[in-house]
């Protein structure tokens, strides 16, 4: 697989998994060796295999990060109607989730157009309080340079969804 010649198709499958439940799950490793797994609802990618998210409260994840740079990134379309019309048809609508495996840089501050972009995102929201107390105040970004990536497959359901060498 490369990721360079996929990366529209990766692209899409994790921002379809990403929107239907709201976050993509990043795996660390702690200091001990455990793994260790955050959900992030601020990852963004790019059109050139990189991405960044707001580092923002996830303490043990930016821990980990500066101790280990090296993560994957994990998103899995959960949408019902998405389920519903899979399992209807006996094969997948769509690709249904993806692994992304890189290495996130140290944190940095947010430039105006990531904040433009995350402000995009939450607003939906912002009339709930908890939505106020947790996604607000948006500062400061990782960078993700992504390596390479597995699709999310099962044994059944999924032809012709990857390239064959998946």
């Amino acid at each position: 697989m490369n990721i360079k010649d996929d990366w529209k198709k990766v692209k899409s499958v994790l921002e379809q998994g990403q929107a239907s439940t709201v976050y993509c799950s990043i795996a660390t490793v702690n200091p001990d060796g455990t793994p260790h797994i955050t959900p992030v609802g601020t990852v963004f990618l790019r059109d050139d295999q990189s991405g960044y998210f707001f580092d923002h409260y996830a303490e043990a994840l930016g821990k980990n990060i500066d101790q280990n740079p090296n993560v994957c990134i994990m998103a899995v379309n959960a949408g019902r109607f998405f389920w519903l019309r899979s399992l209807l048809k006996g094969r997948f609508v769509a690709p249904p989730g993806v692994r992304l495996y890189g290495k996130v840089g140290r944190m940095r501050e947010a430039t105006p157009e990531e904040i433009e972009k995350i402000e995009k995102r939450v607003k939906p929201s912002q009339w709930m309080k908890g939505a106020r107390l947790l996604w607000t105040d948006f500062t400061h970004v990782r960078d993700i340079e992504f390596t390479h990536y597995k699709p999310i497959t099962y044994p059944v359901m999924m032809d012709g969804m990857w390239p064959e060498h998946a």
